[in-house]
């Protein structure tokens, strides 16, 4: 079982949150309270949480530091009973406390194809605007 401190953690909040502007000790506190949760298991079951508490994780799984997952049980009544936990991500904690973001994001990787296109290649590949109709053929040649 992978285990992780509350040192990576805190790099891993600073590394995410301190960029949206939370304060080192923001972010120590939102470590130590992160961990007060978790310590060393992997999951917390969802009832445990309050409204509030329920926010701040929602908000660290859009950061990538939490997930969740569901199970479902039946009840001798035959009643579906759904049990919601939290999972850390020590995975992306520790990538992210290591110093190592992982790759780009796709989006930005595809961006990345056209800077590498020199201004010629993009002289040569762009229409011009005097004969753009002229490759088109007329509707008596499609017809």
């Amino acid at each position: 079982m992978t285990v992780v401190t509350m040192q990576q953690v805190e790099i891993a909040l600073k590394r995410t949150l301190g960029k949206k502007g939370m304060s080192d000790d923001e972010v120590k506190r939102m470590a130590e309270y992160l961990m007060s949760f978790f310590g060393y298991t992997d999951e917390v079951i969802d009832n445990r949480l309050t409204p509030e508490d329920r926010d701040v994780f929602y908000m660290l799984e859009e950061e990538g530091l939490l997930t969740t997952t569901q199970e479902e049980v039946l009840l001798k009544k035959g009643k579906l009973w759904r049990i919601h936990y939290w999972i850390l991500k020590k995975d992306q904690i520790i990538r992210l406390s290591s110093g190592d973001e992982g790759e780009k994001p796709k989006a930005a990787a595809e961006e990345d194809v056209y800077d590498q296109l020199s201004d010629e290649e993009w002289a040569r590949h762009r229409p011009s605007m005097s004969g753009a109709n002229e490759d088109k053929p007329s509707k008596d040649e499609t017809n």
